[in-house]
């Protein structure tokens, strides 16, 4: 089995000494880039809710020093990307962003979002590139560059973007129905895979890559794949379709293994992590990322109210025996 040592809560956005009126609260999927001295942290964050309670995402990053995890070196100034022109997929938001270095610039997949009328979003992937280390991005265009199909009708999401065997792989959420919740139409979503050659054109595998276990229509989010010890491993989260806003149907983290990356067995036994007894993550855990740094493997996720109060880190204290 895996097993983690909770560290502790990270960064609070409500906790700021000057915040920002585009980050007044949450600190949701975070996603790194690592530098020679310090940790580059995305993630993403609101504004406080308008008058008719609709809230705008804005992605930005929080850069922590390499020896101390713990230790705050700066905040960004601005939002990383800019939101979209009226009418396009990210008029009203950003989130959650995955980074990747490759060819000497920082590239983003990122998720968009607009409004609805009979449900509340829909949301697209979209790509934009860095020059500048990461801390500006400028978009490819005005659309996403994952959308919408037949098979994938609607809220592409949560983009994960790693690399191996010299092959771009991007692992995602893909809506297959909304249910309603108290008359309140929420989202279930699965999660897929698509690969690329030069990471701009994509072929989708299409199909669920991970088997539903607490409900059919459970929803499942954020895959997070790496290789270790000769396995290509996943951490995800899931929670139930209705009423998952507190700790009994709430987000957990979840756990899957392949041998090539396209099938995969899940075993949430091996996962290693579970909420705590009291604080910040006793209601929920959910959006892990999983990342290497000095010899040590690192994950950081959220907690409750889905990352209202910021995102926290845990470490691997021993390896997998799958």
């Amino acid at each position: 089995m895996f097993t983690w040592e909770k560290l502790g809560l990270v960064f609070n956005p409500l906790e700021i000494s000057n915040p920002k009126p585009w980050m007044k609260e949450f600190a949701q999927a975070p996603s790194t880039l690592i530098f020679d001295d310090f940790v580059r942290v995305y993630f993403s964050c609101r504004s406080h809710a308008d008058e008719n309670g609709q809230y705008t995402s804005f992605s930005a990053f929080v850069d922590l020093n390499r020896n101390n995890l713990f230790e705050i070196l700066r905040i960004s100034e601005q939002p990383i990307l800019e939101l979209g022109e009226i009418g396009t997929f990210d008029e009203f938001g950003t989130y959650p962003v995955s980074v990747i270095r490759y060819g000497g610039d920082v590239w983003a997949y990122y998720a968009g979002w607009t409004r609805c009328e009979s449900v509340p979003f829909n949301v697209a992937i979209g790509f934009a590139l860095s020059k500048n280390n990461g801390e500006t991005f400028e978009k490819l265009g005005k659309g996403p560059i994952i959308s919408y199909t037949p098979d994938e009708p609607f809220v592409m999401s949560g983009p994960k973007i790693r690399r191996f065997n010299n092959k771009f792989y991007l692992w995602y959420i893909a809506g297959s129905k909304w249910v309603l919740d108290n008359n309140k139409p929420e989202p279930v979503y699965k999660i897929r895979m698509a690969t690329s050659e030069n990471g701009l054109n994509w072929t989708k595998l299409n199909k669920d890559l991970i088997s539903s276990r607490v409900e059919g229509d459970e929803a499942q989010a954020s895959p997070d794949v790496f290789f270790h010890d000769g396995l290509y491993h996943m951490f995800f989260c899931y929670r139930y379709s209705t009423n998952y806003r507190g700790k009994e149907k709430g987000y957990r983290i979840g756990y899957a293994y392949s041998h090539d990356l396209e099938s995969w067995t899940r075993d949430d036994i091996q996962v290693g992590i579970d909420v705590s007894d009291e604080g910040w993550d006793s209601e929920m855990i959910s959006y892990p990322h999983v990342f290497s740094l000095d010899g040590e493997i690192y994950m950081l996720y959220l907690g409750n109210q889905v990352g209202r109060f910021g995102f926290g880190i845990a470490k691997m204290k021993s390896k997998s025996q799958v």
